[in-house]
């Protein structure tokens, strides 16, 4: 297929791209105007001004949707708020009318969101029919999703793929958190009772390519590992995979800091006990089902 990609230089994009290839698939980048160069399969857009290459979209067969401010890269004043939601809810409402419109829509729009829709719940173990959550990630989620409803409309395919904590070694959470945990500072975030949903790089990849090939798949579909953990856990088993102690809390004070109060609460010490139920309902295999089983792999850490 020639799929239409979004964020295609984000953690996760710039990811995909040679999966889509190695699939037998054609990536087209959607890229700002000044970014698109020749011999690039490519199609202008820019989602600030609400500006696409529609003609351009014309027999495309797969859009997957990225793009998106980072939402935990800077404290949350009103303006950054205002900032997270707006840069995901206007491009994709944009992205999906875009395509509702077209004389040969594509089959497919696979659409980010986040386990942030459910909320901070505990130990509740989630799957995509448990409610949203009432705070604000919930809410930026489920405007978010409610964004490609134009598409949907349509009769266009959509998946809003509720994505956990991406692992991998060079970004996300993993990249930030392992020079503590190597020097042997690294522990616990607040009580470590929080669950964490997470899931390999190369899984979340993979959950994709499974997404837009399988059209049992619509409406909300997490992608996390089968097995989730609690902060502790997840600070005790990275600790042992680096051979190094992870005894030390991580203070929270100076976070809340930088970072301010409601950032730190909801991203930090709330979670989700996230299960991907409509993948391994569809039949979807993990490479890296377990914790352990990931960090070995990512760390090139072997079991002794």
């Amino acid at each position: 297929m020639d799929v239409l990609v979004t964020g295609s230089s984000g953690f996760i994009g710039s990811t995909l791209l040679p999966a889509l290839v190695d699939a037998g698939h054609r990536p087209i980048r959607a890229l700002r105007t000044t970014h698109v160069a020749s011999g690039v399969d490519a199609v202008a857009w820019d989602p600030d001004a609400r500006t696409i290459d529609a003609g351009a979209l014309e027999g495309i067969a797969a859009v997957v949707h990225l793009a998106g401010v980072g939402i935990g890269d800077a404290r949350w004043t009103d303006e950054r708020k205002r900032l997270i939601l707006e840069s995901r809810t206007g491009p994709t409402r944009f992205l999906a009318e875009t395509l509702a419109r077209l004389s040969t829509p594509p089959r497919v729009l696979v659409s980010s969101s986040a386990i942030g829709y459910y909320g901070d719940r505990g130990d509740e173990v989630l799957t995509e029919k448990s409610a949203p959550g009432t705070d604000f990630v919930a809410g930026v989620c489920g405007e978010w999703e409610a964004a490609t409803r134009p598409a949907a409309d349509a009769g266009i395919r959509v998946a809003n793929i509720r994505t956990g904590l991406v692992l991998a070694p060079h970004g996300g959470l993993l990249k930030r958190v392992l020079l503590p945990f190597r020097l042997g500072a690294g522990g616990r975030q607040g009580s470590g009772k929080q669950w964490m949903s997470w899931i390999s790089l190369d899984d979340e990849v993979a959950a994709i390519l499974r997404v837009l090939g399988s059209e049992g798949l619509s409406g909300p579909v997490n992608l996390t590992a089968p097995h989730p953990v609690t902060n502790a856990e997840f600070a005790a088993i990275l600790g042992h995979v680096l051979r190094r102690p992870a005894v030390l809390p991580t203070p929270t004070l100076p976070l809340k800091a930088r970072y301010g109060k409601e950032l730190v609460e909801q991203l930090l010490l709330g979670g989700q006990r996230v299960v991907p139920g409509r993948l391994v309902a569809d039949g979807h295999g993990f490479t890296h089902p377990t914790l352990e089983v990931a960090l070995r792999d990512l760390l090139d850490r072997p079991a002794a």
